[in-house]
């Protein structure tokens, strides 16, 4: 898509939230420079390699996560020269993308003050761990840790447990993307470019979501429920079939229970004043939960999906990774590129009429000292 051919994004981010930023523009069609830290070797996720790729690799898969269709660029910016080139950029940039923390841009001349002053129209999108005057760095886990999220996510008697994706960099870097669009649309009106700031804190806080106001509104401290819903049921239990495959159920409301029991070929289940519905199965949940096994324990998977898809009663299949991209879904999201560097990977979303190419620079090589 060349919705942004035209625009110059600079990134002056690293790991994840930031470059997945970056990556974004770039499937956009702009040209995304990412400038990497010539004293250490560039972003640290060069370094993050699976025990089965080789230890000479410089774009492992961790790397590759966010970072195609870019060109790399060295730069030592505590050097006046490196600085300065960096500078020049910055004249004929739209956006800067920053994962600085506090104080820490200042100390390098690369703040939004200074930046500005250089090119009045700039955007300049700065994420930190817990916001503009907090000097702590962000790292995922532990904000997971400290936003509640590893104390809901887990079996109740288990520990908690965090996600397997680094999730509070991908929402914050959602939310700086979101910042980002409204400032330039901002200045497609006013001329002006303006400093948008997000921080791995925040942006995990405001995606508590429900389980935020069930405590806020409702007074009801949320807790560890495994995979179950705090009001649904049954809504994301994991049940095992007679051939020993897994499903999950999300039924949403009375009506697609009652299509749930007639398929397992149990009406009087639906019409059970305990389960009749959903407050009163939110009271007998753990009841309930044995009936149900017990019915699916009798069915065999994906004859049983079939029967629900065809009712509208929402249920899917827990998936493996290589199970997920054997869907067709999974399937149109790749993008090819078979270059020096063959490689594949998904992206967030295609717009209407508008077609991704069917090649993509791939994650580039060490930086060069050019752009």
């Amino acid at each position: 898509m060349e919705i942004f051919k035209d625009m110059l994004v600079l990134e002056l981010a690293s790991v994840l939230a930031g470059p997945s930023v970056g990556q974004f523009f770039a499937e956009m069609g702009a040209k995304v420079v990412k400038v990497e830290n010539a004293a250490t070797h560039g972003d640290v996720t060069r370094t993050w390699k699976l025990k089965t790729e080789p230890a000479d690799t410089d774009t492992p898969s961790y790397f590759c996560a966010a970072n195609w269709g870019k060109t790399s660029l060295a730069l030592n910016l505590t050097t006046a020269q490196d600085l300065q080139q960096l500078y020049e950029l910055v004249k004929e940039a739209d956006v800067v993308i920053a994962s600085y923390k506090p104080g820490d841009a200042e100390k390098l001349e690369v703040d939004y003050t200074t930046l500005k002053s250089i090119n009045p129209r700039l955007i300049y999108g700065h994420i930190t761990g817990y916001g503009a005057h907090v000097s702590r760095a962000g790292y995922d886990a532990v904000v997971q840790a400290e936003s509640g999220f590893m104390y809901l996510n887990g079996e109740p008697k288990g520990l908690p447990t965090k996600m397997p994706v680094a999730l509070m960099d991908i929402l914050t870097a959602h939310q700086l993307k979101e910042g980002l669009l409204v400032a330039l649309l901002q200045r497609e009106r006013t001329g002006k470019g303006q400093l948008v700031q997000v921080s791995l804190i925040e942006a995990a806080v405001s995606a508590l979501a429900n389980q935020a106001t069930a405590y806020l509104v409702a007074g009801q401290e949320p807790k560890r429920i495994g995979s179950e819903h705090p009001t649904i049921v049954p809504y994301g239990t994991v049940y095992t079939t007679k051939d020993e495959k897994q499903l999950v159920l999300a039924i949403g409301d009375d009506r697609q229970f009652k299509k749930l029991c007639t398929i397992l070929g149990n009406q009087a289940l639906a019409d059970d004043p305990k389960y009749k519905n959903n407050y009163s199965r939110i009271q007998n949940r753990v009841e309930l939960n044995a009936i149900l096994c017990r019915l699916i324990q009798e069915q065999l998977r994906d004859a049983f999906l079939e029967q629900l898809h065809r009712q509208h009663v929402p249920a899917g299949a827990v998936n493996s990774i290589p199970e997920v991209f054997e869907l067709p879904q999974a399937q149109d999201m790749l993008l090819q590129h078979e270059g020096s560097k063959p490689g594949v990977r998904q992206v967030a979303f295609k717009l209407q009429g508008q077609q991704l190419p069917s090649l993509q620079p791939p994650p580039p090589y060490p930086a060069s000292t050019k752009v």
